[in-house]
């Protein structure tokens, strides 16, 4: 016997509502199921999505002549809590030994950008991506970012930093 047409002669009126209750229904028991061993020793399931939890903070000033412990060196070199840290993903351009009057103009646009991001809000210190612990002047080397983005990309999206490991912008 073949099966009714739906809306058609001889079709049952619920016949369409059939049509979507029943997947409805079997989705909302797969999604509101309890989980297996729920109960008052259930163990809680970890979020699907867990946002960063940025830790870090601190009043960033620019270095001076001073002791160092947390102040803004250059545009990618910070002091933080008495260690020095090269921001591994970016390289600005140089404060101290500029190559040219509009390295040192972008140097210390670098630098001041640097302190404003930093003083913004919280942030995390994350492991150099590569692998590294510290550069060869023995600086430790560190991403550092607020809400899981770089704030190094920040400063190459300003035309204040360059990509580390990619090509060199001249600066001068």
């Amino acid at each position: 016997m073949p099966l009714p047409e739906v809306g058609g002669p001889g079709s049952p009126r619920w016949f369409p509502v059939l049509l979507v209750a029943l997947p409805l229904a079997a989705f909302s028991a797969v999604l509101f199921a309890p989980a297996v061993g729920d109960g008052p020793d259930a163990v809680e399931a970890a979020p699907l999505f867990t946002a960063p939890v940025d830790s870090e903070s601190a009043r960033f000033p620019i270095c001076g002549d001073g002791a160092r412990v947390t102040c803004v060196v250059d545009g990618d070199t910070i002091w933080y809590q008495g260690t020095k840290i090269r921001i591994a993903d970016i390289d600005t351009p140089e404060v101290s030994s500029p190559g040219c009057p509009r390295e040192a103009q972008l140097g210390a646009r670098a630098t001041r950008r640097l302190q404003a991001l930093l003083n913004a809000g919280a942030f995390t210190l994350a492991p150099n991506p590569e692998g590294r612990d510290t550069d060869p002047y023995g600086r430790s080397l560190k991403l550092v970012t607020r809400d899981g983005r770089s704030l190094g990309d920040t400063l190459v999206r300003e035309g204040l930093a360059e990509r580390w490991g990619g090509p060199r912008i001249a600066w001068c």
